[in-house]
Order: structure tokens, then C-alpha cells, then sequence
């Protein structure tokens, strides 16, 4: 089997994401594109976070065994 990548929109407000500081979340669950629920580290979109928050396009690609490989901005 082959890496996926998972297409997705992410709105969360810089006051929501900082229950991720406050060590009340570490996972962030969304809707994919073609429908599947995916869970991910809250770490992995770090490096997006702005004084208004994480808003956007991303693509995460991930391997066969469901293994975080990377992700990027789309949009």
C-alpha cells in the first residue's frame, strides 16, 4: 500500500488553541475531504499558528499504517 494524503480545512481561534498550552487537548479531529474523520497531534500544526489562529487548507500526508509524515498549507 501507498502513502495517503488527506485533503482538510481547519478554523480554530488562537483562544481555542490555547488548550493545547494549557495541557487540556492534544488532538484536533476533523473531516477530511472525501469524508473520513482524521485525528491528529495538535503539535503537527504548530508552525501555522497565528496571533488570530489556524485557518485554512492543509494536505497531510500519511503513510499505509496511518503514520503522520507531513503537512502543508494549501490555502
Amino acid at each position: 500500500m501507498q502513502d495517503q494524503r488527506l485533503i482538510f480545512k481547519l478554523a480554530i481561534s488562537a483562544e481555542k488553541y490555547l488548550s493545547v498550552y494549557k495541557g487540556h487537548a492534544n488532538k484536533i479531529s476533523t473531516i477530511a475531504s472525501d469524508g473520513r474523520r482524521i485525528e491528529f497531534s495538535a503539535d503537527n500544526v504548530r508552525q501555522f499558528l497565528t496571533h488570530d489562529g489556524i485557518y485554512g487548507v492543509f494536505e497531510m500526508l500519511i503513510t499505509a499504517e496511518q503514520k503522520f509524515l507531513s503537512i502543508r498549507r494549501l490555502r
